[in-house]
């Protein structure tokens, strides 16, 4: 699992899956919201709620990246949420 500095703390970037160039994870400090899934290749970043699955934000993809993306999203929709759920507690 990946890090990075924030003030006095190391904030945790657990890491979920890795596929295509892609890089699906979520940040430790983030429990208190919804579930959701961060997905990161070649400077671009978007964020996926995972239930139900909807784009909640999108910075650099293109249309036909975001559709790949987005389908990647919900095959593995249920390995997404389990993740969480193992990691911050099942608060859906």
């Amino acid at each position: 699992m990946g890090g990075v500095s924030q003030g006095s703390g190391v904030l945790r970037l657990p890491t979920v899956l890795r596929w295509k160039g892609y890089r699906f994870y979520f940040f430790s400090n983030e429990g208190t919201e919804p579930p959701h899934i961060h997905i990161d290749k070649d400077g671009n970043t978007v964020k996926y709620w995972l239930n139900p699955v909807r784009l909640a934000r999108r910075i650099g993809f293109t249309d036909r990246e975001l559709r790949t993306v987005e389908e990647k999203v919900l095959s593995e929709q249920k390995k997404f949420l389990e993740a969480w759920n193992e990691y911050f507690g099942d608060r859906n």
